[in-house]
């Protein structure tokens, strides 16, 4: 616990940890059946094209959804770069600024215009009612992201996209083992697009999918994931390489099998968190609908410094000097960043939402990483940091002035 300024490693204490805490530390499951897996792939002498690896993922995956369809991917933004073609996009494409680049990117990228919509102040996700006025003549449909492990409004977005024809895909990239109305995520929209990037909850070191209940649209991604190739030497449709590949596969199988004990593990830090941080004035964290299934991966906190008198930034400073790396998800926003930062300079206007939170939240470490102690420690320092705002602004103030 720091008892002064001085204590505080940003002004020359010790830090609190010596190894770092970080957003998104990889979850590791049992290691002996990942190399059993491994060296039976080695012996096998089948490292990619659709081995028995992948298949067993991708039918394991379907069947935790309850989802007809699983096309493993070798990552998520190649996942959605094919839903997108394969669900026939194009024109202008409505989505939140409040997601990782690659949602925008994977529409950038085939000449589709991302339009960004604000977001819900009470969800953070996507607000439907914004969404409806965005729509031109030239709109083929609507991408909805359910952020930081909470849904957004399916219901909502499913009406719309029917209502005015508009095809409905949902990044899913932070929804793996989420439902939405008791129904799990994947079986919405023309499909969903799932992330097992490493720092998911569940990963396969680097990986993604698409989940989807259209037979017709899974046998178009099934082609596009692999050149085209209907056969051996018979391509009957333009494609690339999506393919993910046996070894992937393998650690997101053992990932599986660890799938329930990551996300208690989980529930366990979300549920101490909220013990500790409710206690500091001025910050907030995100909570989650407990009668859903969920991952409770994402651990966001909301800083009002109005209330705090330190801005997000600073709390941010101290604590990476604590070895304890937080992230600014998402931040600044998809449409500060380029190209889209010059394509659309005066995007922001129609999304103060969206400016507003993204200078406020912050993601703090989760899973089987870190220990309930340390969530302790860590909200301590948030709580001193909060109790000696005046004096800490004042001090990071002179110690900026004196490195400029």
């Amino acid at each position: 616990m720091k008892t002064s300024l001085d204590d505080l490693a940003i002004f020359g204490g010790k830090p609190e940890f010596k190894e770092l805490l970080h957003v998104g530390r990889p979850n590791i499951g049992d290691r002996g059946k990942l190399f059993e897996r491994i060296n039976d792939i080695l012996d096998r002498r089948w490292l990619t094209n659709h081995g028995p690896y992948v298949s067993e993922f991708e039918q394991r995956v379907a069947d935790l959804i309850g989802v007809k369809h699983c096309i493993a991917m070798c990552n998520a933004t190649i996942a959605l770069e094919i839903a997108f073609r394969a669900a026939g996009l194009k024109g202008e494409v409505i989505l939140p600024s409040m997601t990782f680049v690659a949602t925008a990117h994977a529409l950038q990228w085939q000449e589709i215009t991302p339009v960004f919509c604000d977001i819900n102040p009470v969800t953070c996700n996507i607000d439907p009612g914004r969404v409806e006025e965005l729509i031109t003549p030239r709109t083929t449909g609507i991408v909805g992201v359910h952020l930081w492990s909470r849904p957004c409004d399916i219901e909502a977005l499913s009406e719309i996209a029917s209502r005015r024809n508009l095809k409905l895909i949902f990044d899913a990239a932070h929804a793996f083992g989420c439902s939405y109305k008791g129904k799990m995520i994947g079986n919405f929209g023309d499909a969903e697009i799932l992330s097992f990037h490493a720092t998911k909850f569940l990963n396969s070191g680097e990986g993604g999918a698409v989940v989807t209940n259209d037979d017709e649209l899974a046998d178009k991604i099934r082609l596009m994931k692999n050149f085209g190739f209907e056969d051996i030497d018979k391509v009957v449709y333009i494609g690339t390489n999506g393919k993910m590949n046996e070894l992937s596969a393998a650690m997101g199988l053992t990932s599986l099998e660890s799938l329930e004990e990551i996300i208690a593990v989980n529930y366990r830090n979300y549920k101490c968190y909220e013990s500790e941080v409710t206690k500091i004035p001025g910050v907030e964290l995100k909570l989650f609908d407990e009668g859903e299934r969920c991952n409770y991966q994402y651990i966001i906190l909301d800083l009002d410094e109005t209330i705090t008198g330190v801005s997000r930034d600073q709390v941010m400073d101290i604590l990476w000097a604590e070895n304890i790396l937080t992230r600014r998800y998402f931040y600044p926003g998809c449409h500060l960043m380029e190209p889209y930062r010059s394509y659309f300079p005066h995007a922001g206007l129609l999304l103060p939402v969206t400016n507003d939170l993204s200078q406020r939240v912050m993601a703090m470490p989760t899973g089987t990483a870190i220990a309930t102690e340390d969530i302790k420690n860590i909200a301590q320092i948030i709580d001193f940091v909060v109790g000696h705002s005046a004096e800490i602004c004042k001090k990071l103030e002179n110690v900026k002035k004196a490195t400029e």
